[in-house]
């Protein structure tokens, strides 16, 4: 069993981990390239996914290389190119990946208490804290990161994102303002309006899909965190108001490894794999 790791990530985003598919068989003592299948329906713009590929892939490579006699391969599904961010779950259970990130909002029917703290809005907006937060609840709570085995994977980081607010391509000053525009969130956030009886039009896409819709119309704004309103997707183009609200950090992204995978790598990469995952 792999020991989760719960850290976050600088200043916005928690991550940790992972590994790969072993390319040639073998003992513990003979050399094989280590090929590892490593995706995000994401792109590396977005915190979680950029240090995947930018802190993880090279401190993974660096360790693995130095300390056995295997070569790690990376092959990159970054940006939805291999599972995207509905499919990614599914794509870590049937083996398509070998390890994957993504949002517990995209399976609230499989995986419908891991978003706890979306029932919980207006807490920190610290990802860090957040993060603190989540890992004690699954400290107490085994089944959590046990129903991924009946999934064929494993958990091993839960991720925080930056605190969530509200960006428009419109003005607005009161919650009457708000009635009857169409707003983009990742599922469960948008009950923190449309429970609330704020009378907005809830629209559900993942996030690479939102600047073209906010751009056409079919949606006026979104529940989002900063960075992905700025630069990194640029929604600030298309959606010039942004308002801070204060509906919480969220700690609501995993990383998987499938669990045929895992079995398959040799005995001494495993523990390399987890002491890389440590330093997040």
């Amino acid at each position: 069993m792999v020991k989760l790791n719960f850290k976050s990530l600088t200043g916005l985003a928690s991550a940790a981990v992972v590994a790969g598919g072993v390319l040639a068989t073998g003992g513990a003592a003979q050399a094989d390239t280590i090929n590892i299948r490593i995706a995000s329906g994401h792109p590396p713009t977005v915190v979680y996914a950029g240090l995947m590929k930018s802190f993880f892939q090279t401190e993974l490579k660096k360790a693995v290389e130095a300390k056995t006699d295997h070569t790690v391969n990376f092959i990159e599904g970054y940006s939805g190119s291999i599972v995207k961010v509905f499919d990614t779950f599914e794509g870590v259970q049937n083996g398509v990946v070998d390890i994957g990130g993504f949002c517990y909002c995209f399976e609230a029917s499989k995986l419908p208490m891991h978003a706890f703290q979306i029932m919980l809005p207006f807490g920190t907006m610290d990802p860090v804290q957040s993060v603190a937060a989540a890992a004690d609840i699954y400290e107490q709570f085994p089944s959590l990161a046990e129903r991924f085995q009946g999934f064929d994977q494993t958990l091993l980081a839960i991720i925080g994102d930056g605190g969530y607010n509200l960006g428009t391509n419109f003005e607005w000053k009161t919650l009457d303002d708000l009635k009857g525009h169409k707003i983009l969130g990742a599922g469960l956030n948008l009950n923190w309006m449309s429970q609330a009886g704020v009378g907005i039009v809830p629209v559900t896409d993942g996030l690479p899909g939102w600047y073209q819709k906010i751009k056409t119309g079919v949606a006026e704004g979104g529940i989002m965190f900063p960075s992905a309103w700025g630069k990194t997707f640029g929604l600030w183009e298309v959606g010039k108001y942004y308002t801070t609200i204060g509906f919480g950090s969220i700690t609501w992204h995993a990383l998987n490894v499938n669990n045929r995978f895992w079995a398959s790598l040799p005995a001494e990469v495993k523990p390399i794999i987890q002491e890389v995952a440590k330093r997040y």
